[in-house]
């Protein structure tokens, strides 16, 4: 059967991207993707998909489907996400972005239109699908605190769904090839932002003041002890300052306040609490040494995407037949975050990258690049490898 997929997700390719390309030209950014939605819903009723449910987070974005086979069986989902970026394309293409200020610079055209296709390729052979699959098509992922996917599980587009599996676009690795890891892949994302006060003047007369630039000083410093001494060297985290702000520009004056702020990368949930927690301790230390009040908020976007290593085992023997065996790389831990893992924590998944990276087409530049674009010919083997993974997984678990 999965001969059979592949046929027919490289047959479907110039219609796969002709709908990646209408995406591309009409970006929509994160809680605003009602045509996305609109469009994929309605291909989504031509082929016979059960609508479960349109809008999430109180909007019209994002769409829920079933496609029933005609077998009994367990129920797998398939994620894709939808939104834009907001930024301006600097790409020179007959499909370049339309909106001014909005572009696909991340790759989402490509995902909605593979998942899109993979319910297609899927259509085809569904009398012989011994059980049911979900298609969630996601709005927000580049949303942070407002996650698409922490809306979509809250509000139940996961109910009865036994495993689920996503795909991104790579273009740091090659065309042709996919990556896969089992156990943690990407890491969780958190945030802290934190205000020093003590007491201003003159610079010539610093017995006067309380300086919070001294204290802000010992806290970028000691910051990184969490890591290097309180963290075992087996764990990878990271600690880092974003921005440090004080005073007027006035060079003899000690300011007020100073106002700090950075990220925690992480994949061990257990260290993730360890961290902040030393953190929180790192800061009131420094503040009670140079008698300065604080205040601090700290925030946990998104979770670490940890892929169960089960589902994980599925999909890697479904990359062996889709890509051929020398293509299927193992990925080194990914520093960046990824929503998909509130599926994560509610269901076993797996999440993996497509290589869609041609320095010869240009498809290499870094994701969230003015010049970001996908290589189109990526695409029949992603549609294959997300609908080849459906059928496998149902089939192996029937």
């Amino acid at each position: 059967m999965l001969e059979k997929i592949k046929e027919l997700a490289a047959s479907s390719k110039s219609d796969t991207v002709a709908f990646r390309h209408h995406l591309h030209t009409h970006p929509e950014i994160a809680w605003q993707e009602v045509e996305t939605t609109r469009a994929v819903a309605e291909e989504l009723k031509k082929i016979g998909c059960d609508i479960v449910k349109i809008g999430f987070g109180g909007t019209e974005c994002g769409v829920v489907a079933d496609l029933r086979g005609g077998k009994p069986g367990k129920r797998v989902a398939l994620r894709g996400d939808m939104d834009a970026l907001p930024m301006n394309e600097d790409n020179d293409l007959p499909y370049r972005s339309r909106k001014d200020g909005v572009m696909h610079a991340c790759g989402h055209d490509a995902h909605t239109a593979m998942l899109l296709w993979a319910a297609k390729v899927l259509s085809e052979i569904r009398d012989d699908i011994p059980g049911t699959v979900r298609f969630l098509f996601q709005p927000a992922e580049e949303s942070g605190l407002k996650s698409g996917a922490k809306a979509m599980v809250e509000e139940g587009a996961l109910e009865g769904v036994d495993a689920v599996a996503g795909i991104h676009c790579w273009s740091s690795a090659p065309t042709g090839t996919v990556l896969y890891r089992s156990g943690p892949i990407m890491a969780a994302a958190d945030g802290w932002y934190l205000t020093l006060k003590g007491k201003g003047g003159h610079g010539s007369t610093p017995e006067l003041c309380i300086d919070p630039t001294i204290t802000a000083a010992n806290i970028v410093l000691n910051l990184q002890a969490i890591v290097g001494r309180e963290v075992s060297a087996k764990e990878t985290v990271v600690v880092s300052t974003g921005t440090v702000k004080a005073g007027l520009s006035v060079f003899n004056i000690i300011p007020d306040s100073v106002e700090m702020n950075g990220t925690v990368r992480s994949f061990n949930p257990a260290v993730q609490d360890h961290v902040e927690s030393a953190l929180r301790r790192v800061i009131a230390g420094a503040c009670q040494i140079g008698r300065c009040t604080f205040e601090l908020d700290y925030k946990r976007f998104i979770p670490a995407t940890i892929n169960e290593p089960a589902v994980t085992a599925v999909a890697k023997d479904v990359f062996d037949e889709v890509f051929g065996a020398d293509n299927v790389k193992e990925t080194p831990l990914i520093m960046g975050s990824e929503d998909f893992s509130y599926f994560q924590q509610k269901v076993p998944g797996t999440y993996y990258l497509l290589g869609t990276g041609n320095p010869e087409k240009g498809t290499d530049n870094a994701h969230h690049h003015p010049k970001f674009n996908v290589d189109d010919d990526a695409l029949p083997a992603g549609v294959a490898s997300l609908a080849g993974f459906a059928w496998t997984w149902l089939s192996k678990n029937a």
